[in-house]
């Protein structure tokens, strides 16, 4: 129990001196005064993953085709803009994206850095809500341990991200994921309009490619960071470093599971068929009658709630 308690103490001693040498700049911003919001939004996620699929069990599934286009289309227009707060306002600042160390100043460029920084912190969070479409949609497939990791880890992760290092290095990998992200939802966002559309959305396959290419380049910036002894946080690179190896072994494992494994069934099947969902398997988007096969006779399901 001594132990217990020491390790508590020495925990709490150890935030409160960190809070000493914290970004005055962010303390006062929403959300980023204490953990504490972070933490009661990712812990209302995980109760969500957990009592959502129970509450849905026999329900009929959401349609929500509106609400998904609205939603991946925001989400493109909030990326793009956070793409570009990064770009003009590093640009202005002279960065160099060799080695840059973070500038607690408040010059304007910097301010509108770590402005940006923060709003991309902020869309970690209304991520959260691609887990309870699916789980209204009654899409649990999607719901993959490598799906949950991504959205609850971002969150948490880029909040210490903004409270001790709102600019320098930390612009790199924000930077090229806002980028992604654009592309991403854009495409999820055409999708949503049905198998119409659907049918010309090939370019999945090379978002899963490009994305693991996001890790291995951002591993070799913080490698490079590292290397040449760069004035940033050695331990944030280090993390950064071991943070992207799970996600090149998690995307690797989807993009064979999903690509490779079962690539003669798919090549078998109508051109057209197959379809789109927010980044994790090839179903049909649940955006129309979904039909099964048994003893080689199509059931139909009910359709699906409209919004």
């Amino acid at each position: 129990m001594d132990r217990i308690t020491h390790f508590i103490n020495d925990t709490v001693e150890f935030y409160q001196w960190s809070l000493t040498i914290a970004d005055k700049r962010v303390e006062k911003w929403p959300l980023m005064e204490s953990p504490l919001p972070t933490l009661a939004i990712s812990s209302l996620y995980l109760l969500f993953l957990w009592l959502g699929p129970k509450f849905m069990q026999h329900r009929e599934p959401f349609q929500l085709r509106k609400t998904l286009i609205f939603y991946n289309f925001s989400m493109v227009v909030l990326n793009f803009y956070i793409c570009k707060e990064l770009f003009l306002g590093s640009r202005a600042a002279g960065y160099s994206y060799r080695c840059q160390p973070v500038n607690y100043s408040n010059d304007m460029n910097e301010v509108r850095i770590a402005s940006a920084l923060w709003w991309y912190y902020i869309s970690k969070g209304v991520e959260y809500l691609d887990t309870v479409f699916f789980i209204l949609r009654k899409k649990f497939n999607q719901v993959s341990f490598l799906h949950v990791y991504h959205h609850c880890t971002m969150f948490l992760l880029w909040w210490i991200g903004i409270k001790w290092v709102a600019g320098g290095q930390s612009l790199f990998g924000a930077h090229i994921n806002a980028a992604i992200h654009v592309l991403m939802y854009l495409y999820y966002g055409l999708a949503a309009f049905g198998p119409k559309i659907q049918k010309f959305l090939w370019w999945k396959k090379y978002l899963t490619i490009v994305q693991m290419v996001q890790f291995h380049v951002t591993i070799g910036h913080a490698a490079h960071s590292l290397y040449i002894g760069c004035n940033f946080p050695h331990w944030m690179h280090w993390a950064l470093i071991g943070y992207a190896i799970t996600f090149i072994i998690l995307f690797a494992n989807f993009y064979y599971q999903t690509y490779r494994r079962h690539q003669p069934c798919r090549e078998a099947s109508p051109r057209g068929t197959k379809a789109v969902a927010n980044g994790v398997s090839m179903t049909t988007n649940g955006l129309h009658k979904m039909e099964v096969m048994k003893n080689g006779r199509k059931l139909k399901k009910g359709k699906p709630k409209h919004e």
